[in-house]
């Protein structure tokens, strides 16, 4: 079997379940604001074209952001990490027991404290990307052959230089798999942000619409949220791939 052939193959089952979805929906008469066709929702995304750049936009514009702040301060943290053994003891166990708390906890009081802006939305994000980014890097950091570093330091390297010329690019690799899942945390996260507060994006124009009971253009959000996942994901694998390709 061919390679093209094997990458057509996952398309089979997801083609069968629609056209089984679209046959349900047709045959059983089942309402729009109950389930719609996958045609119905295909319609909207195309009627609604227009609209929903614009809110994709917006959603784009505050994932970046806020991923940005966030894999700043998380590679600075994991550096520190990295350098002070006693304070990665102190601050890892903090990292890991505030995955516990939900996000949707959080963000109301955000919007308390930070009002109903950018802000927030900007918080939410970087707090929900910070974690894999930190981890990640701290232990691609932690993973560097020792030797690679001792022969460094025979030569007379600072410890800047340690890190810039051994450490960090051995651990990038790390680094862009906490990339990766901090990039569909990203769009998650504003479209949170928007659910509790707004007046653009796609978790705003979701609420509007789920509102109203047009779910075809609820479902039409749901594709572009995921898209827009995918398409962060892959605008890393190819920045990954440059970086590689540079190193």
């Amino acid at each position: 079997m061919g390679l093209r052939m094997q990458r057509l193959l996952p398309l089979i089952p997801v083609t069968g379940l629609l056209l089984l979805w679209e046959a349900v929906v047709r045959i059983y008469a089942i309402p729009l604001y109950v389930l719609p066709a996958p045609s119905k929702v295909l319609s909207a995304l195309w009627t609604q074209r227009q609209v929903l750049a614009g809110h994709t936009l917006i959603t784009l514009g505050e994932a970046l952001l806020g991923l940005a702040i966030a894999a700043l301060l998380g590679c600075l943290l994991a550096i520190t990490m990295d350098a002070l053994p006693l304070f990665r003891r102190l601050v890892h166990p903090l990292l890991i027991a505030s995955q516990s708390i939900p996000m949707l906890v959080l963000a109301p009081l955000f919007i308390i404290y930070l009002g109903f802006g950018l802000a927030p939305k900007i918080v939410t994000i970087a707090l929900m990307c910070f974690f894999p980014v930190a981890i990640g890097f701290a232990d691609g950091l932690g993973e560097v052959d020792h030797r690679l570093v001792d022969l460094i330091c025979q030569m007379g390297a600072k410890p800047l230089q340690i890190y810039t010329l051994v450490k960090i690019p051995a651990a990038l690799t790390s680094l862009f798999t906490g990339l990766h899942v901090a990039a569909t945390y990203s769009v998650l996260g504003a479209v949170v942000g928007e659910w509790l507060g707004g007046e653009g994006g796609l978790g705003f124009y979701m609420l509007r619409v789920k509102n109203a009971y047009m779910l075809d253009r609820v479902f039409a959000v749901i594709i572009v949220i995921i898209a827009l996942s995918i398409l962060l994901n892959f605008a890393f694998s190819l920045l990954r791939k440059t970086m590689g390709a540079r190193i």
